[in-house]
């Protein structure tokens, strides 16, 4: 067996990536995600927006600058965060498609939503793609933030 076969036979499959992913989310083990990712990796969480006093912050640049933070803040505000994998399905390049339940009980300010101990729980879909060397490359998600809003009593009105 030469060097580059033992090499490939060591990467993982991006379908079993993206489980490791999931499960690292599940354990709110951030870091152990970030590993996951290639260091450039790009993030696009399309729906989401918090509107700051100054700024909107919103959840597009890279995993390591944008994404790390925003999860770390999501399990501070929500500390039973738990998320439920549906569905993975990964093509030969490398691109996969996750249907994920998240929830969790909010316990800490999260944005402009007061913390007033209700649940959410939101099918989330993820497009990753995964590099020849097994790594996240890039992470886009969608959900219905308005329900999530809802869900957690933020009634908010225009």
């Amino acid at each position: 067996m030469t060097v580059a076969s033992e090499q490939a036979s060591d990467r993982r499959t991006a379908t079993e990536t993206v489980e490791a992913f999931f499960a690292a989310y599940r354990d709110q083990d951030v870091n152990a995600m970030v590993t996951l990712c290639t260091p450039g990796a790009d993030f696009h969480y399309v729906p989401f927006e918090m509107w700051g006093k100054q700024r909107v912050l919103r959840g597009d640049g890279k995993v390591r600058t944008i994404g790390k933070p925003m999860w770390v803040g999501l399990i501070g505000a929500f500390p039973d965060l738990t998320n439920t994998v549906k569905t993975i399905t990964a093509d030969a390049h490398g691109d996969v498609a996750a249907e994920v339940v998240i929830g969790g009980t909010q316990a800490g300010p999260w944005g402009v939503i007061a913390p007033r101990g209700r649940v959410f729980s939101e099918p989330h879909l993820f497009v990753l793609h995964v590099d020849e060397d097994g790594l996240i490359d890039s992470i886009t998600a969608y959900w219905d933030n308005a329900s999530i809003y809802r869900q957690l009593g933020h009634l908010e009105v225009d």
